[in-house]
C-alpha cells in the first residue's frame, strides 16, 4: 500500500510538544491487524490508532487502538487526538459531538470551540468498577518509596472507568518527584491484579492554579512512564468521588502530569452524581502538530 496517510496531534496540552504524542491513521480500511501492529511499532508512541471507515456505523466511528506491543481496548489520550482527527479530516466541519466505537464500547466525545477551531474536548468513560486493595508494603516496595509517604487516610485501590489502573494517594509533592519504579517489581506486583499500570498522585503542585499532581507508571504496556493518561486521571477521578479526597462525590480540577519527564501536561477531571452512579468525564486540548504518510 502507497501513500497511507496519518497525523500526529499532541493531547493533553497547552502548547505543542508538550503533552503526550499520538499516531492517527484516519483511512485505515482495509488494513490487517498485523500490519496496523507492525505500524504502531513503527511510529513508536505509546499509542497508534486506524480509523478503519469514513462513514460511522450505529453513531460511532470504528477504531482500533495499538501500543507498541499490543492491540489494547480502550486509553484516553487516544480516544481524544483520534475525535480530534476524525473531525478534523472526515467531518471537516465543526460538530458537537462524535463518537467511536471502541472495543470497550462506544464513547462520546463533545468538542467545544474558539476562534481558532476546537479548544477542549470530552469524553464520558465507562461506570466506574472499583477492585481489590492493595498492601501499602507492595507499592511502597515497588516505588522504591517508604510507607510512611503514603497518605493513609485513603486506600491503594484498582478502579477501572474502561482501563483499570491502581491508584496510590501520597501525602507530598517531594515523595512523588523521588519515586523510582522498579520495572521488575512493578511487573510482579501487577502480574495477579487487572489493573496493569499504577497512578500515583499528590495534593500539592508545580503550578499553583492545579489541584493534583499525577505519574502514571505502566510497564507493562511498555511505558515506563506516560505524560499524559486520560483512561488513568478516569480511573482517578472515580476514586476521588468515591473517597470524597475533596469532601463532596462532585470534583472539577484540574491535573498536572508529566512534569518530571519533562512534557507537562494538564487534564481536565469531571465527575457528576446520576441516581448513584458516578459519571466520569475527562478532558484536555488537542493540537496537530505533522502529519505524512507511510509509503
Amino acid at each position: 500500500m502507497t501513500g497511507l496517510p496519518f497525523f500526529i496531534v499532541d493531547v493533553f496540552t497547552e502548547k505543542k510538544y508538550a503533552g503526550n504524542q499520538l499516531g492517527v491513521f484516519p483511512k485505515a480500511a482495509g488494513l490487517s491487524a498485523v500490519h496496523m501492529q507492525q505500524l504502531a511499532k513503527e511510529m513508536n508512541y505509546s499509542e497508534t490508532t486506524f480509523v478503519l471507515s469514513s462513514e460511522p456505523r450505529d453513531g460511532g466511528y470504528d477504531v482500533r487502538i495499538f501500543t507498541p506491543d499490543r492491540e489494547i481496548s480502550f486509553a484516553g489520550h487516544p480516544t481524544l487526538g483520534t475525535a480530534f482527527i476524525v473531525q478534523q479530516e472526515i467531518i471537516a466541519q465543526p460538530v458537537d459531538r462524535v463518537a467511536l466505537n471502541l472495543k470497550i464500547g462506544q464513547i462520546p466525545v463533545t468538542f467545544s470551540y474558539g476562534q481558532e477551531g476546537p479548544e477542549n474536548l470530552w469524553m464520558q468513560q465507562q461506570e466506574p468498577n472499583f477492585g481489590s486493595q492493595i498492601a501499602a508494603e507492595s507499592i511502597s516496595k515497588s516505588l522504591r518509596l517508604q510507607e510512611t509517604e503514603l497518605d493513609e487516610r485513603y486506600p491503594i485501590e484498582e478502579v477501572s472507568t474502561g482501563l483499570p489502573f491502581i491508584i496510590v494517594p501520597l501525602k507530598t509533592l517531594d515523595s512523588l518527584k523521588r519515586i523510582q519504579a522498579d520495572r521488575d517489581a512493578c511487573l510482579r506486583l501487577v502480574e495477579n491484579l487487572n489493573a496493569k499500570a499504577i497512578l500515583v498522585f499528590c495534593p500539592q503542585t508545580h503550578f499553583e492554579k492545579n489541584d493534583l499532581c499525577v505519574r502514571v507508571f505502566a510497564h507493562y504496556y511498555g511505558v515506563a512512564e506516560d505524560p499524559a493518561t486520560g483512561s488513568a486521571n478516569g480511573c482517578l477521578a472515580a476514586y476521588l468521588a468515591k473517597h470524597r479526597y475533596f469532601d463532596q462525590g462532585h470534583i472539577d480540577i484540574r491535573v498536572e502530569q508529566g512534569y518530571e519527564i519533562g512534557r507537562p501536561s494538564l487534564l481536565l477531571l469531571k465527575t457528576e452524581d446520576s441516581a448513584g452512579k458516578i459519571n466520569v468525564y475527562v478532558g484536555g486540548k488537542v493540537m496537530e502538530v505533522a502529519e505524512g504518510s507511510f509509503v
